[in-house]
């Protein structure tokens, strides 16, 4: 289903919730990467791929991933998981 126009005026979208375990950008964020775990009230929860505590992030500055992003993350955490390093 597309995202709904806000009818509250101020012209913003409603974003769609993503999957669970979607790879996300928030851009508030100098573009950080994290792995979609669920919404928190108006938030939604992201982690670092790599591992790390969750954040939360405003819906309206999160997008899915493109594939470069995507695998930039993956090497990332393959990379902390062959140093044995806690995700």
């Amino acid at each position: 289903m597309p995202a709904k126009n806000d009818s509250s005026g101020s012209g913003q979208e409603s974003p769609q919730l993503p999957a669970l375990g979607a790879l996300m950008v928030d851009t508030s964020h100098g573009a950080r990467v994290g792995e979609f775990r669920g919404t928190a009230g108006p938030y939604w929860s992201l982690r670092p791929v790599r591992g790390g505590a969750e954040w939360e992030a405003e819906p309206a500055h999160v997008r899915p991933a493109d594939p470069i992003e995507r695998l930039g993350a993956e090497i990332a955490r393959a990379n902390r998981r062959s140093r044995g390093e806690l995700l």
